[in-house]
């Protein structure tokens, strides 16, 4: 279940003998990361995977051909490495998406092993079917896979979205009136509650709570359909913002991963009323947060967007991509808000005494935004998660390095809470490496070499975080540097995970393997641990 701590062989040599004990505690380290914006990634997830020691990063972005969705892996939180392929293959053959897929999650059952994907997609095919209209335009609904690893791929459990079908009963749809660019509304309020009651409710952004025995399943209402009347600005604004609803457990609890989720027996049909459109049942859920109970001016970027723009956009006003963590009796929700594709993009959080709400949103707001001075913006759409011991929070979003970078990248930072609240600290400098990391371990794949004049052999390494799993060294935000005095041997094409020793002359030389973090100034230092460097001595005789 996902949580947040509150928080050959024979091949592989060990390492040489430690130095003398000093009163540092066996996991210190001085090694640092940095946000170097290299890994393209967006709306990422981060899962630790207990079972493997690892971290995974799922992206909207980074997927390989004939995939959808990135997968990323970390021994450390802060150095990424791509894994091939991506979560779940194209031609599922029961897939019901066709496009916009979105916002990937996913969550281990450590009883029986499998591994959920939540994503979100948009289903062309079946707008008139689940939404009532053949021209609805952001036809988007949740999807489920399963798989046995979390780097998949990943399985539909079911040819079909969640069945999950919320209903606005109380919503003039104002759509009906509006002419076919649907980026015009009504003038007037009282010409917009002209329009029809009654809509359904597409939904992008799952995040699931797995709080006790209770699980909810929080999504964002997508802002198509969603025009609410802006009192202060005299005008309408199309916004999108988050819904929650309860789950049943059946699905978490199969053995085989073939139950689809569902939502509680009391929220379905619950907004069933007269008028509307023809469609599916109408399903119940709750609001738990919106601009217009709780305003903040941050949230406005984009709300004269279509004078702006010449009418090419609306305007509009987001709340999505929502991710919750439970601290003692406290729900902190944070959120995005503003056009991911502007600068301005940036999170806010929430917080509430009871999963349902009500959330009132921290007066700090926005707790992560665009900083000129470090080079960040459009900052936003990440997810929560720990360090290895639980002693730390961190904060991993997509964000851009300059405001005309178009590709989305993958940045870590360190997240507090303290007071009852919620801030980043948000940064492209040198940072501790997460808590629990360290010690680290460098092992090459020989205690020793005896080599023939003339003669090659390749020196392998790998170095492990205090879990176990391997740091991702072709990520040159890390590197193992390789040294060998004297004429005796020559070291030839250095990679990721070893050298090449040429022997050259008779003689005896030592090579010295050390584990190195790349500075955000240029350049490597070595990374000591609490007995002195993480390195390791290899003796080598050439006859």
């Amino acid at each position: 279940m996902r949580r947040l701590a509150v928080l050959c062989a024979a091949a592989v040599a060990a390492l040489a003998a430690p130095a003398a004990a000093t009163a540092l505690p066996p996991s210190w380290t001085d090694a640092t990361y940095f946000n170097d914006a290299s890994q393209p990634a967006a709306d990422p997830y981060v899962l630790h995977d207990a079972a493997t020691g690892y971290y995974y990063a799922y992206s909207t972005d980074g997927a390989g051909p004939g995939y959808h969705f990135g997968v990323y892996r970390s021994a450390d939180l802060a150095t990424w490495e791509r894994m091939p392929g991506g979560a779940l293959p194209a031609d599922d053959p029961d897939q019901w998406g066709n496009d916009w897929f979105w916002a990937p999650e996913v969550y281990r059952n450590p009883r029986t092993g499998w591994y959920f994907l939540f994503y979100a997609a948009r289903s062309d095919a079946n707008k008139q079917r689940w939404f009532g209209y053949a021209g609805f335009e952001e036809p988007c609904k949740i999807g489920v896979a399963v798989s046995r690893s979390p780097a998949g791929p990943f399985r539909n459990i079911s040819d079909q979205p969640i069945g999950f079908n919320p209903y606005d009963p109380d919503y003039h749809d104002v759509n009906l009136l509006m002419g076919p660019d649907q980026r015009t509304p009504p003038a007037t309020l009282a010409e917009g509650e002209k329009a029809p009651l009654g809509t359904y409710i597409p939904t992008i952004d799952p995040d699931v709570l797995f709080d006790g025995g209770r699980m909810y399943l929080y999504v964002s209402r997508n802002a198509y359909r969603n025009w609410n009347w802006d009192t202060d600005l005299g005008k309408y604004v199309e916004e999108s913002n988050i819904i929650a609803v309860p789950l049943t457990t059946a699905w978490w609890s199969d053995p085989a991963a073939r139950t689809m989720p569902s939502i509680a027996p009391a929220y379905q049909g619950a907004n069933d009323r007269p008028g509307g459109p023809a469609g599916p049942r109408r399903d119940g859920y709750v609001t738990v947060l919106d601009y217009g109970h709780d305003k903040q001016p941050w949230e406005n970027a984009d709300v004269n967007d279509y004078a702006l723009s010449n009418g090419q956009k609306k305007d509009r006003r987001w709340e999505e991509g929502s991710s919750i963590l439970r601290a003692g009796s406290t729900y902190y929700l944070t959120y995005s808000a503003n056009n991911w594709e502007t600068p301005q993009y940036g999170v806010g959080y929430a917080t509430s005494s009871s999963p349902l709400g009500p959330f009132k949103k921290a007066a700090a707001n926005p707790i992560l935004h665009q900083d000129p001075a470090i080079g960040m913006y459009s900052t936003g759409h990440g997810s929560i998660a720990a360090s290895p011991d639980g002693s730390e929070l961190y904060y991993v979003h997509h964000g851009r390095p300059s405001p005309g970078t178009e590709q989305r990248r993958l940045y870590t930072e360190r997240m507090r809470l303290a007071g009852g609240q919620l801030s980043i600290e948000q940064s492209t400098g040198d940072e501790p490496i997460p808590s629990g990391v360290a010690p680290y371990r460098l092992r090459a794949s020989a205690r020793a070499l005896v080599l023939r004049s003339g003669s090659e052999r390749r020196l392998r390494w790998r170095v492990t975080s205090a879990d176990g799993a391997e740091l991702a060294l072709a990520n040159p935000l890390n590197r193992v540097d390789a040294a060998a005095p004297g004429a005796a041997v020559e070291l030839q094409g250095s990679g990721p995970d070893g050298v090449t020793v040429a022997a050259r002359s008779p003689g005896r030389t030592t090579i010295t393997l050390t584990y190195q973090r790349r500075l955000a100034a240029g350049g490597y230092r070595d990374v000591a641990g609490a007995r002195g460097p993480v390195s390791v001595r290899i003796p080598v005789v050439v006859r």
